[in-house]
Parts: structure tokens; sequence; C-alpha cells
């Protein structure tokens, strides 16, 4: 009951703050119209005495009578139009009175109706934060509340990071990660999570500490592609390219056909790849450590002769043994490194004839053939 004194109370304010200027009267129109007629009566009185003592002829007199009978009726017809628009302006001031004193506290009323818990009593905070519903700020408040009686429990911690890490409190979802592992030690989640906030906490650097646990994150589970990509980034912020390349032509090995991070790690190869790729020997046909130390004493004609030497080599043994993905795959994108895109599409279609595009190695042919700008099979 007391709240709906209170809710009737406030409405009846704010309908009075509303009022006040409409309730001030309107100003009453000057009496222009009632001197201008006492003025033309006196001179039909002034025309009979003139008219009695022979100053003016009969004749005058009825000319004079009716030019100041005409300026009367319009003088009556002007106060007959003030008076109606008087009574217009007063009835327009009722309306608004009307409209303010009911619309304001009528659709309060059914908005709260609607919207509104009429029935439930006022709760304390204690009391809602144990029915925080889907309050994000109770949900923490109660997490934090009760972590605060219950340091230990590292299901609380590993529960209210990530929701922290969501929040972009970073400084709090990283503490209560190193809680969470601390308490219930390390998991693939846990570790990919304390890096990702001190990616975010940095501004997008993939820091030395936080490309550790990334390592261990994908250590511990080669299926955390997000872990394995931050660790290849990482790499690449620190000026390691060759690793960099390494790790992302890793992560488009592993993907599947599709993936939604499969442009991004495309773009991050070829800007890890380096310019004279073409010369190179490490993207072709996976060299010895004594075919690269040769490569480096070679001549440009030399190593573009070794190197197609080797590819050569790659494709016979692939004629020999045509079960072997990864060499199909190394077949396919050392021409078109090399920049024989016709022989790259030639192996494209050599590799789908012993691995159906329908089949996880066909996919991988596929998935390289996109990657490259190459067409086969379906892709033609």
């Amino acid at each position: 009951m007391f709240f709906w004194i209170v809710i009737a109370v406030l409405t009846a304010g704010v309908a009075g703050l509303l009022l006040a200027p409409l309730m001030k009267a309107i100003p009453d129109a000057p009496e222009k119209g009632e001197d201008e007629a006492a003025v033309y009566r006196d001179q039909l009185q002034e025309i009979d005495r003139d008219l009695a003592q022979g100053l003016i002829g009969a004749t005058e007199a009825d000319y004079a009578r009716a030019e100041i009978g005409r300026r009367l009726l319009a003088v009556s017809d002007g106060r007959a139009a003030a008076a109606a628009a008087e009574k217009a302006a007063q009835r327009k001031h009722r309306l608004t009175t009307a409209f303010v004193v009911l619309c304001p506290p009528v659709i309060g009323l059914a908005g709260y109706l609607m919207l509104g818990q009429p029935g439930v009593p006022d709760q304390p905070l204690a009391a809602r934060l144990e029915n925080p519903g889907n309050n994000i700020a109770l949900l923490i408040a109660k997490a934090e509340r009760h972590l605060a009686q219950n340091p230990q429990d590292g299901a609380g911690w590993d529960l209210l990071a990530p929701i922290y890490f969501r929040s972009n409190r970073y400084d709090d979802a990283e503490a209560a990660y190193r809680n969470a592992m601390r308490i219930l030690g390390e998991t693939p989640q846990r570790l990919a999570g304390l890096g990702e906030t001190l990616v975010a906490s940095n501004q997008g650097i993939v820091t030395e500490e936080a490309r550790a646990f990334f390592e261990k994150a994908a250590a511990a589970d080669r299926d955390n592609m997000r872990a394995r990509f931050y660790v290849a980034l990482g790499f690449e912020q620190a000026g390691r390219k060759a690793e960099a390349l390494s790790a992302f032509e890793a992560i488009a090995k592993d993907s599947p056909p599709g993936a939604a991070w499969e442009q991004l790690v495309a773009q991050h190869i070829a800007a890890n790849r380096p310019a004279d790729a073409p010369k190179g020997t490490p993207q072709l046909g996976n060299p010895t450590g004594a075919d690269i130390a040769a490569a480096e004493g070679m001549s440009s004609d030399d190593r573009q002769a070794m190197i197609a030497g080797m590819v050569a080599s790659l494709e016979a043994k692939l004629k020999d043994d045509p079960k072997n993905i990864e060499g199909w795959l190394r077949l396919v994108r050392s021409y078109k490194v090399m920049g024989q895109d016709e022989k790259a599409r030639q192996a494209l279609q050599t590799g789908l004839t012993t691995y159906p595009e329908t089949s996880d190695e066909g996919r991988r042919l596929v998935a390289l053939a996109r990657e490259m700008g190459l067409s086969g099979g379906s892709l033609q």
C-alpha cells in the first residue's frame, strides 16, 4: 500500500509542475470596441442637437446618422469575433489541462503494470544476489562475494575468469585464471584463456609470457587452432618469420576445408613468405640441411636447376607411389611457387584422381587450390 501512496504523491507532484504554467488566467482582451461604440452614440446625440437648433438640415442629419450607424455595426462585428476567439482559446486551454492531468499517470501506470512486478516486495542487495537472474553485474557480484569467503574454490575462479574477460576486466581475468590454474591445475582452455587475456591487456601484442602459455595449450591439444594461431602470431610479431611461416603452414595443413580462419591464415602465410621464395628450397621439396647449405653457395641459375630437379624427383616418386597426400600437397605448392601454374593444375588433377574431392585428403587438395588461386576438379 505504501508503494501506491508514494506513486500517487509523485504523480500529483509531476502533474502540478506541468499544470503550473497552465493555471495562469488568460488575460482579457482590451475593451477597445466598447469605447468606440460609446463615441459613436455620443455623435448621434450631437446630430440630434444640431438638427433641433437648425445648425444642419434634415438630409444632412440622415446622411450623418447612416455613416455613424455603419461604424457602430462594424464595431459590433469586431467584438463578436473577439469573443469567439476567446472562447476557442479557453476550450484549447481546458483540453491541454486535461491531457497533462490524465496522460502521464495513465501511461506510467500502464507501463508499470506491463513491465513491473507490483506484487513483489522490495529486496535488499543480499536477496537480489541470491537470485540474480540474467543480470550480469549481479552474477559477478554474487561470484565475487562467494570467492571472498571461499578463496580456494577453483571452480569459482574458473567460472569467473572468462566472464571478466568478456567484460574487458583484464586484470581481474588474469588473476582469476592464475588462481584457477594454481588450485585446479593447467588445462589447454585455462592456458589459452590466460594467454588471450595477456594479449588483450597488451593491445594485441603476443608477449613472450603469453606465447609460452599458448605453446603449452597447443602442445596439450593440437586441435586448439586458436592457441596455435597465437603462437604463430607471436613469432611473426617478434620478427621470427621463418618460424611464423612454418607455424602458419602447419595450421593450414591441419585445418578442415572451409575453416573460418582459412583466409586469415593464408594472408599470414603470404606475409611471412620470403620475397625470393621461388629461389629458396624450404617451401618446395623438404630438402635436407645439406641441400640448403649447398644451395646457399650456388648461382641463381644453379639454384633454380636444383629446385627443378627436386620437384621432378618428387613428381617421379608420386607416380610410383601416388598414395602420399603430403607429397601431392608439396608438389602443387612447389609448382605454384615456381610460377608454373599449368603444371600445378595438372598435379592437382592427378592428385584428385587418387584422392576424390569427397575424401578428407581430396578436401585438403581442394582447400590448397583455393588458397593458391588454382582451379581443379569441381573448382573449374
